[in-house]
């Protein structure tokens, strides 16, 4: 085997090693599934229009619609994992679910929210806890069962981590069981990009 190959393998075999702690504190290894998209990182296509609500939201909370921080992306470790899993877990139970309906409103720190809520509320705190806003994006997937849902997508140095108002485990982003449609520039919050 050659040192590229030995490398590779190395790689790989680490990638599918990484441990990601669930909301119980026990450990799980994390492992792709062969049908699904193989980057670990989400690749943007092309530049869209942002949802409408988002816009809006911008518009209110200028704060929360601009870069913040140093940097691209968050290093795991041990303590940003569990930081990482902490949130997720303490918005998903501080917010009661609840659909806006018709009229869509994005909020962040509510009681009673819908999926946006819960990833700009997680998108908040990790930036209050001193991560880069880059790092940090919304994007807009659909369900299995074809329902818009909304999620926070933390860039890190190991691949893009999904937080996920339906369970308090972190997952990779393929290794989710959504359908991706649109994500946040990293860039400018503001701009949004097909997938």
């Amino acid at each position: 085997m050659s040192k590229h190959h030995r490398f590779v393998v190395g790689t790989v075999t680490s990638l599918l090693a990484l441990q990601v702690a669930s909301a119980d504190g026990s450990s799980e290894k994390v492992r792709r599934s062969e049908t699904m998209p193989t980057s670990r990182f989400i690749v943007e296509k092309r530049r869209t229009a942002a949802p409408f609500a988002h816009v809006v939201f911008c518009a209110r909370n200028a704060q929360d619609c601009s870069i913040t921080g140093q940097g691209w992306e968050v290093v795991l470790s041990p303590l940003i994992e569990k930081q990482l899993r902490d949130v997720n877990r303490s918005v998903n139970r501080s917010i009661r679910a609840q659909s806006d309906g018709q009229n869509d409103v994005w909020q962040t720190d509510v009681a009673s929210g819908d999926c946006e809520d819960y990833a700009l509320t997680k998108r908040a705190r990790l930036i209050a806890k001193g991560q880069p806003s880059a790092a940090l994006r919304i994007a807009v997937t659909k369900t299995p069962d074809h329902v818009g849902h909304a999620v926070l997508v933390v860039r890190t140095n190991r691949g893009d981590l999904v937080l996920d108002n339906r369970s308090d485990r972190i997952i990779w982003w393929n290794d989710t069981d959504l359908h991706w449609l649109m994500i946040q520039s990293a860039e400018d919050p503001r701009v949004w990009y097909a997938l």
